[in-house]
């Protein structure tokens, strides 16, 4: 028999109690439909409300062992998003990882009486138990997917709800990730929470705490098939009948399509409702040249009042990967190139605001990435809808990485279809990542049978993406690879092997060798503290030093894209990563804790040479950036100074005399000063470049040693 968790008693603190009023929360929908040869007046009646519930939380660490339920001292009032390891994961090893509680008080409205009351979750790291007064409602694993419960059987109307959320986040065998030597999980309910209120009959909010719509699209340049699928719940007690009425607006609010029909819905499982719409000259979304989107917005009509409805994203696009050229973009090449972006600040863990999303997509999108990986796990719902508006092309993936201990099959499997089903409807995603950096030594190890299934599932969920798996080796045919559309590869020739031109030999034998597969570099980088430089790198770095000099990261990538660059076989390329990040188990560079393979500090206060190198070679706005401005103190006099920019007429001006024509370094953008003569003492540079018409300069200064 199947242990039943022990009842939680509840002790009430009227203090934080929260009468949540449904007057200032209530949404109007008013509109007016007139359907052709049979008018029909629709009445204002209130839709679905969707109440933040993210203030006023009581929060206290402790072991469940100490009966936390029954404590009245110590605890503290936090607002949500909040991770109780903002710090210590950030320090190394010895951060808190165990169980921590949360509860608030909820007066349910007698206007809700009647009604369906959901509480959705939008990221708990890593395992929840949610109570409601002292009932388990459910449970949910994992750190990085939504989850959505029903409580309306549970509320009381004749006294204060108590909402308690038991949350642990320690390293389990049956829940990916299994542990945290690559990154840290943080504990927590570190993303935001909701109240969802539904008439009887509502669009389901539980499936997978999905959006219940789920758009296909058949598009081409002429024409645009729309299916939408509506899962519809009826919690009367009779068969109902209502109309399904979906609209699509343009950009400005426009209709400009709508269908709708009669359905009965019965009270038993889910009712499935299929429309059919379409576009003729459809506006396309085409990347970030032009990132339109649509809406679409389903709705239940009943006796003329609209009780629910949903609206969700409609960008029209289709994607391809022909092999050996590349990712193609509404049939036209699109080039991928981009980074990688932990969804974590220093000072701030995982527990961001969605400004802090929108300044990391805005520093992605000044770079001018046309794509982005998300590792290795689900990122904010926010994160995802403003890539669709922003015109980025994304992967999403599961946290199936690093490690495997043959028992987190069921889990991941969960996490894919979370994944899928939350995010369908999202036009910048391109490919489901299945797993990264997981191996078996046969072709029937538990690797390759569990990314298997979990491609037949994300292909079964969503055939209308691709999926890939990531190798941490070099090799194509290996026993955990070629499960999955895509064959991701790490490669980190210079820190982990090799030289850093090794890449060179790497991709041009995977040409010849697999001119038919479909490759992404997935993974490419080389760790840098801005607060250590060095005049003279190599090609090899020492990833176990204390020393990681930033210029040494800044001729890697050099050397790197410009390789990348020629080769449009590899379907994208992807730096590791955007941003530094925590790592508990490191020690390196001179900072425990702390991966530096990013191309932004930690803080995000300094963008790194590297920044500027890519952002010359990817965007369209004027770039003009002398390399080498924090390497000030020189040791040389004759020196080679480089200026990364894509303008034209770039010239360089050494205490105010200016220097010969550069040459041109591993790619176009690459404006290489050679035999640059300092003098002893204070250099000032200055690099002039013209767009348009326009100067635009930049400015360092060098100071030369005795």
């Amino acid at each position: 028999m199947k242990k039943q968790k022990p009842k939680l008693v509840l002790q009430m603190n009227m203090k934080y109690m929260i009468h949540v009023r449904y007057t200032l929360l209530l949404m109007i929908v008013v509109c007016v439909k007139v359907q052709s040869g049979n008018a029909q007046q629709v009445r204002s009646a209130s839709s679905r409300q969707v109440i933040p519930f993210n203030s006023d939380w009581q929060f206290k660490k402790a072991a469940y062992k100490t009966n936390i339920a029954l404590a009245t001292a110590d605890w503290q009032t936090v607002s949500v998003p909040h991770t109780w390891n903002n710090k210590d994961i950030q320090k190394g090893k010895g951060f808190y990882m165990g169980d921590a509680f949360y509860k608030k008080n909820l007066r349910a409205s007698d206007s809700w009486k009647g009604k369906r009351i959901f509480i959705r979750f939008e990221g708990v790291g890593t395992v929840a138990d949610v109570y409601v007064n002292n009932k388990l409602i459910g449970e949910h694993k994992g750190a990085y997917a939504a989850f959505c419960l029903d409580i309306s059987n549970s509320l009381r109307y004749d006294t204060v709800n108590t909402i308690l959320v038991k949350v642990n986040n320690e390293e389990r065998p049956d829940v990916i990730p299994i542990n945290n030597k690559l990154f840290g999980v943080y504990g927590g309910i570190y993303r935001p929470v909701s109240l969802i209120v539904t008439s009887k009959i509502n669009i389901s909010t539980t499936d997978y705490a999905s959006s219940g719509i789920y758009i296909k699209q058949d598009v081409s340049a002429k024409k645009a098939n729309i299916s939408v699928t509506a899962k519809v719940e009826n919690k009367e007690t009779q068969i109902q009948e209502i109309t399904v009425k979906t609209i699509i607006r343009d950009r400005a609010g426009k209709i400009v399509k709508e269908a709708q029909q009669l359905e009965k819905v019965r009270p038993q499982g889910i009712n499935i409702i299929a429309q059919q719409l379409s576009l003729v000259n459809p506006h396309l979304l085409n990347g970030r040249k032009d990132p339109y989107l649509y809406s679409l917005t389903t709705s239940i009509i009943k006796q003329g009042k609209t009780i629910d409805e949903v609206t969700q994203p409609l960008g029209l696009r289709y994607f391809s990967i022909v092999p050996g050229k590349g990712f193609y973009l509404n049939g036209q090449p699109y080039r991928l190139y981009g980074v990688c972006r932990h969804q974590e600040w220093q000072d701030y863990g995982s527990a961001l605001s969605n400004e802090q999303h929108r300044s990391d997509l805005d520093m992605i999108y000044e770079i001018g990435a046309t794509s982005i990986r998300f590792a290795h796990y689900q990122q904010a719902d926010y994160i995802y809808a403003k890539c669709d508006s922003m015109g980025f092309v994304i992967w999403a993936e599961i946290p199936f990485v690093n490690a495997v201990s043959t028992q987190e099959g069921d889990n991941a499997k969960q996490q894919l279809a979370e994944l899928i089903r939350q995010n369908y409807n999202h036009p910048s995603i391109y490919n489901w990542g299945l797993h990264n950096e997981v191996y078996s030594s046969s072709a029937d190890g538990f690797v390759p049978v569990l990314t298997r299934e979990l491609n037949d599932i994300a292909k079964t969920e969503d055939s209308g993406r691709s999926t890939a798996s990531v190798s941490g080796y070099g090799e194509i045919d290996r026993p955990s690879n070629l499960a999955a559309d895509i064959q991701g590869i790490n490669r980190y020739y210079g820190w982990y092997e090799g030289k850093i031109s090794d890449l060179k030999d790497w991709v041009t034998g995977l040409e010849k060798n697999y001119p038919d597969y479909k490759v992404v570099l997935s993974e490419y980088g080389t760790e840098a503290n801005i607060n250590q430089q060095q005049e003279n790198v190599g090609e090899t770095g020492d990833p176990g030093a204390q020393f990681w000099p930033e210029t040494y990261q800044t001729k890697f990538h050099e050397i790197q894209w410009g390789i990348i660059e020629k080769h449009p076989y590899l379907v994208a390329s992807y730096v590791w990563n955007m941003f530094d990040f925590s790592v508990p188990s490191a020690n390196g560079g001179g900072v425990p804790a702390r991966n530096m393979k990013g191309l932004v500090t930690y803080d995000r206060k300094v963008k790194k040479d590297a920044f500027y190198w890519y952002k010359a070679n990817w965007s369209q706005d004027p770039v003009l950036h002398i390399s080498g401005r924090r390497d000030s103190v020189r040791v040389e006099a004759i020196t080679v100074v480089k200026v990364f920019s894509n303008l034209q007429n770039v010239t360089l001006y050494l205490n105010n005399n200016k220097l010969g024509q550069p040459e041109t370094g591993t790619t176009s953008h690459d404006f290489v000063f050679k035999n640059v003569h300092l003098q002893q003492g204070t250099n000032e540079l200055r690099a002039e470049g013209n767009r348009d018409g326009k100067i635009i300069t930049d400015r360092i200064t060098w100071y030369l040693k005795n």
